[in-house]
């Protein structure tokens, strides 16, 4: 009887969740060292700043519940400087064995040790994520010096649901963000995500993703790596939400486009109706392409495309001297509902011109709110109906019409990429 009363004191401390520490005069030094492998619902990974980056890689692939997620967090030096974790050389720990690992730093889903399974409530905050660049290389789990691929990303989700995203800084790699669809129910919020791409190609984005209801919100995505032609924000989800997020520059600032791999995503109920709200969307001088949002889809297959846009509540800005596009449509199909919005030309609203719609489709404008010269559509099989819209008059003062809308983001953290 003596025994099973120790037992029983002890169960509940064995059920306490682990916190793993990482770092300077921490019983860990390396993220390496973490049992990445056997982490349980509630654990926690702590990893603080150092001045050195951290040039480690690894999968997650265990499962959470909603009350005891997966934790991994980053612990902020004295001047709130983030952890940075480096894939440039970095070091696979050997107890981890999983596929594609020339494709990211941080892996969620996919993996041989341990054991796949569908990685579920997992947190990943507060880090700074990157150097997934093809002329960059890694040492696998059997030692091997390894090259990235040209599409590495800072995280990539292959499979898994409840995965959130937060205050992470995700920037020099091929892409910065990639899910698929074999993931669901993925949160990305108060991330500054910049300086990704590959100089020259328009395959590769700040954010590149596939999945099943995905929100992006109160989040900075600035320019792409210097020549770069990737979009910011790419998209081929069912039930996208875009929300209050600043997004500035990119070939294209939003490119939403149809789920090319999933039938499963088409077919779903969430794919009917994609949603962008509150958001600051800002066109720099002399990017490639004067297209703002292109919608519906582009491979070619037109039953798989989009076909519902909701555009609320966004402050579009434009510091083109020519024009610039608001909406491309993929094709007839295509239907955009715009209210309360703001365009505002911010650089020249005598020279600058707004095309509404180019190409095909059908958008409505209600209450929404337009400095400068504007003009309905270019191209043909497009409709446009205005209603209550206030067009205002070249030179009115830009302070004046900015008052009138609530901007989600300072512009300061993206001021390094001069427009």
């Amino acid at each position: 009887m003596k025994a099973v009363a120790i037992i029983l004191m002890l169960l509940p401390a064995a059920l306490h969740a682990a916190v793993y520490e990482v770092g300077p005069g921490k019983p860990l030094a390396s993220p390496d060292q973490v049992p990445w492998e056997k982490l349980e619902a509630g654990d926690e990974v702590r990893i603080h700043w150092r001045p050195d980056p951290y040039p480690s890689k690894w999968v997650l692939c265990r499962q959470g519940t909603q009350a005891k997620p997966i934790i991994v967090r980053g612990v902020s030096g004295p001047k709130g400087q983030q952890p940075v974790i480096d894939g440039n050389k970095a070091k696979t720990r050997k107890e981890l064995n999983y596929w594609a690992d020339e494709r990211s730093i941080i892996k969620i889903g996919g993996a041989s040790r341990p054991s796949d399974t569908d990685p579920a409530h997992i947190t990943i905050e507060n880090l700074e994520i990157r150097g997934a660049r093809k002329s960059r290389h890694f040492t696998d789990d059997k030692g091997r010096r390894t090259a990235y691929t040209h599409h590495a990303a800072a995280i990539y989700i292959e499979k898994g649901h409840h995965i959130s995203i937060r205050d992470c800084t995700l920037m020099d790699n091929g892409n910065g963000l990639m899910s698929s669809h074999r993931a669901s129910h993925i949160l990305v919020e108060r991330c500054h995500i910049h300086s990704n791409g590959n100089p020259g190609s328009i395959y590769h984005h700040n954010v590149y993703t596939e999945s099943l209801d995905i929100t992006f919100r109160d989040n900075r995505l600035c320019p792409l790596v210097k020549d770069a032609r990737g979009n910011n924000l790419k998209d081929r989800s069912a039930g996208l939400k875009v929300m209050e997020n600043t997004i500035y520059g990119g070939n294209r600032q939003l490119d939403l486009v149809d789920a090319e791999d999933s039938e499963f995503l088409r077919k779903h109920p969430s794919y009917r109706q994609t949603i962008v709200q509150g958001n600051l969307l800002i066109e720099r001088a002399g990017d490639g392409n004067n297209q703002i949002i292109h919608f519906g889809g582009d491979s070619g297959k037109n039953q798989w495309y989009r076909r519902e846009l909701v555009f609320s509540d966004n402050t579009v800005l434009t510091f083109r001297t020519d024009n610039t596009t608001l909406f491309r449509m993929a094709g007839k199909a295509q239907h955009a509902l715009c209210t309360g919005n703001l365009f505002h030309h911010s650089a020249n609203p005598v020279k600058g011109m707004w095309t509404l719609l180019a190409g095909h489709g059908r958008i409505e404008l209600v209450n929404n709110q337009l400095t400068g010269r504007w003009r309905k559509a270019i191209g043909l099989n497009n409709s446009i109906t205005i209603n209550g819209n206030q067009p205002f008059l070249p030179g009115i003062p830009y302070k004046r019409k900015l008052a009138q809308a609530t901007l989600p983001f300072h512009l300061k953290p993206c001021e390094h990429h001069k427009h």
